[in-house]
């Protein structure tokens, strides 16, 4: 009989404990009210009999939802799109109350829906494929955050992972983007020949410049040749004019009947007749037979 009981004590322990993982919180309801009091990782002890504990995830949770979004010029577009939620904490047993544990089915993505196609009705379908998708998550969270915030969610991220856009616009699109490609690598042939003839331009000028460089360097060349041929002249001129003030200077009556008595000797030595003819005051030459 002792057996029994404590098996029986044994089997109710074990059925009132609930391993709360390091992922979740949990909270007690207890003849279908929730305890306000969450309780964080661990083991949970509580009576089976009237109670159960509820525990709820408060890691980010990802939602996927496949739907089909409004554009601004009444297309349909397919998209995939994860919503990237956590739930606040001390919020959860309010969150219970108010919405239970549905709240995804109930709450999230209903809000997402709304929000989605008020904020995608605003754009192109070709923006939903372009730079203007991350404005668009943007704008959805933020609008999701105005409902779901103050009922104890938090919206981290909103996610348009895949976009289906109708045939005829991927069409166009394409072509679109093919056109503005060509006319980019056309701008880019205009930019490069632009260039190209700003390169010979610049050329030319240098070849020019040069060679005007080259001729007012030859005719300075010559100018200072020719400046240099007449200074040499002058110097010239200047030192024979000095010389013959030298000489001149130095020429005394002496030395000049000196000079002029070896100058006739040099005359009478010759075989040829001579006359001399003087200025009569010139002494008479001895010996001009010598």
């Amino acid at each position: 009989m002792k057996i029994i009981i404590s098996i029986f004590l044994l089997a109710v322990l074990i059925s009132g404990c609930k391993v709360i993982n390091q992922d979740e919180v949990g909270v007690v309801r207890t003849l279908g009210r929730v305890r306000p009091v969450v309780y964080g990782p661990g083991p949970k002890f509580y009576n089976p009999f009237v109670s159960t504990v509820i525990t709820a995830p408060v890691r980010t949770v990802n939602l996927q939802i496949n739907m089909t979004l409004p554009s601004k010029e009444g297309l349909s577009v397919k998209a995939e799109i994860s919503i990237l939620y956590k739930i606040k904490t001390e919020e959860l047993p309010s969150i219970l109350k108010q919405i239970g544990f549905g709240f995804e089915s109930e709450l999230i993505s209903p809000v997402f829906r709304s929000a989605a196609a008020d904020i995608c009705s605003k754009f192109d379908a070709k923006d939903m494929h372009s730079s203007k998708r991350a404005e668009i998550e943007k704008d959805i969270k933020e609008q999701m955050m105005e409902t779901l915030e103050p009922k104890g969610f938090i919206i981290e991220r909103v996610l348009m992972k895949t976009i289906i856009l109708p045939d005829g616009l991927t069409k166009s699109i394409e072509e679109k983007l093919q056109s503005e490609q060509e006319a980019l690598r056309m701008e880019f042939v205009k930019d490069r020949e632009r260039k190209d003839a700003e390169r010979k331009m610049i050329q030319a000028e240098g070849e020019k410049q040069s060679k005007i460089i080259q001729a007012e360097g030859k005719k300075r060349t010559l100018e200072l040749e020719a400046e240099g041929t007449a200074n040499a002249l002058k110097t010239e001129a200047d030192a024979i004019m000095k010389s013959n003030e030298l000489i001149n200077k130095s020429l005394n009556p002496i030395i000049l009947k000196f000079k002029s008595i070896e100058a006739l000797e040099q005359l009478a030595k010759s075989n040829n007749a001579k006359i001399i003819i003087t200025d009569g005051k010139m002494q008479p030459l001895l010996n001009l037979d010598k």
